[in-house]
């Protein structure tokens, strides 16, 4: 009976990774406040981290696959060909880079350091709240159609942030592009392009790391994770694409401000 329940646990919390690493809402935030309910030490699960990650890594991959496949065949033919009908994708690719490199230099420097008590992340979740909030108020305002140059920078800016277990990744790029007036798709796609940017040397370092841990491997609740991570991501990513408005990000906001309340109050008690 002990080890169907662990099973399920395993499972809730690839559910959980799923939805929370693409809603605005902090995959982070929620792992920790879960593994807490299901007296679960997340934080000696390094392994388990990395394989919930890359399930939500490839079903984002699957998703834009498209717009992958375009940059990459863009940048190609302008490099080598060089070929100026790709000189577009090229230039979004260095700009998808330039978005990354704070939230890279942010993690080494100080990634051992960070807080992950159910304290602090009730307040990241609240300032990610309150983030949520605001591009909400601004739901009125005349959007750009393209990222430039200084819109990279800015929403690199916020997503450095994104390494505090809390700030959801997805909700302070998306607060940080819809703060520059560019429309909500072309800030989910610039986004959700950066994390798969990212997410190449973060799981290559995982995977490093994870091999110089004695962690236990339950190999049956990592694989049904895995499936899980992949699967919600998909499904999620889908419908925040395809349906949330910019004054939907009202809903998430009050969401993120009653789970961060939930997390200080169970830290208190």
């Amino acid at each position: 009976m002990d080890q169907w329940i662990e099973i399920i646990k395993y499972i809730l919390l690839g559910i959980i990774q799923g939805v929370t690493e693409i809603f605005p809402i902090s995959s982070s935030g929620h792992l920790t406040l879960f593994s807490h309910l299901f007296k679960m030490d997340m934080t000696s699960f390094p392994t388990f981290l990395m394989i919930t990650n890359t399930g939500s890594f490839l079903a984002l991959l699957y998703f834009f696959r498209r717009d992958v496949g375009q940059l990459i065949k863009g940048t190609f033919c302008y490099l080598i060909r060089k070929d100026e009908t790709g000189k577009d994708d090229f230039i979004y690719v260095l700009k998808l880079i330039v978005a990354v490199i704070p939230v890279g230099l942010m993690g080494l420097l100080i990634k051992d350091y960070l807080p992950d008590d159910l304290l602090s992340v009730g307040f990241a979740l609240i300032i990610t709240s309150g983030l949520l909030f605001y591009v909400y108020k601004q739901r009125d305002i005349q959007w750009k159609n393209d990222v430039t140059w200084q819109n990279a920078l800015v929403i690199g800016a916020f997503q450095m942030f994104a390494i505090f277990p809390g700030i959801s990744r997805s909700g302070i790029t998306i607060s940080g592009g819809l703060t520059q007036k560019i429309e909500l798709k072309k800030v989910l796609r610039f986004s959700f392009l950066s994390y798969l940017v990212i997410s190449v040397p973060v799981s290559i370092l995982g995977l490093y790391e994870a091999f110089q841990t004695n962690e236990s491997i339950h190999y049956v609740g990592y694989t049904l994770a895995f499936i899980m991570s992949f699967v919600f991501s998909l499904i999620s990513v889908r419908f925040l694409y395809n349906y949330v408005k910019v004054k939907n990000l009202v809903y998430f906001s009050i969401y993120c401000f009653i789970i961060g309340l939930v997390a200080i109050t169970l830290y208190i008690i």
